[in-house]
């Protein structure tokens, strides 16, 4: 039997409505939580856990510790490989990234292939101890292929099967570490130093 042109219209686009549903709805809500699973937190600590934070680069190891004073300014001072207040917008900026930083991905390494990361010999490491004394550590790499991520690891520890999980972040953390001392260090206010302006006066006039 020949369908009429309409039912068989109407046919077709309840097939197509139930392939967008399927493909959206269904296949595409897998799709999305497969992506969620991928990006995980890297830590699981507030900004306000943190104690004191340890940064080793190629350049220099810095030593901060939150200041125990804490109602006064600054909030974080050095204690190595000086001493002094530290620049606390530079400082929160890297706890920032440590309490809210995502992993892109993570990819499960046997040991010995770290140095294709260049893990075995870091760009940087951040050892974090907590206010409770946990502690914690995240190493990073080089960038991956396209520069887009770090290879890093957090808290490394073997798995059973002997591997090694290696992070993908964000090329924020190299930027957040990798500066110099007087970066660090708290700037100077130079107002406070400068002499009070004065207006000449205006010298009078003979007039005859």
């Amino acid at each position: 039997m020949k369908l009429p042109r309409t039912t068989l219209i109407l046919i077709l686009l309840a097939l197509g409505l139930g392939g967008f549903v399927y493909f959206h709805e269904i296949r595409g809500a897998t799709v999305r939580e497969e992506t969620k699973e991928q990006k995980q937190q890297i830590f699981s600590f507030a900004e306000d856990d943190v104690q004191s934070l340890t940064i080793t680069t190629k350049k220099l190891t810095l030593n901060l510790e939150r200041n125990p004073e804490s109602s006064s300014n600054p909030k974080w001072l050095i204690k190595s490989p000086i001493s002094g207040p530290a620049n606390d917008a530079i400082v929160s900026y890297l706890i920032d990234l440590l309490v809210k930083g995502n992993s892109d991905r993570t990819l499960s390494t046997p040991a010995k292939e770290l140095g294709e990361f260049a893990l075995d010999q870091p760009q940087a490491t951040i050892n974090i101890t907590l206010k409770n004394r946990q502690r914690h550590q995240l190493i990073l790499g080089k960038s991956n292929f396209n520069g887009r991520f770090l290879y890093a690891q957090a808290d490394p520890t073997a798995k059973p099967d002997g591997n090694i999980n290696v992070l993908l972040v964000s090329t924020d953390f190299a930027n957040a570490v990798n500066r110099e001392l007087s970066e660090w260090k708290q700037p100077v206010d130079n107002s406070q130093k400068l002499p009070p302006l004065t207006i000449p006066k205006p010298t009078p006039t003979n007039s005859k």
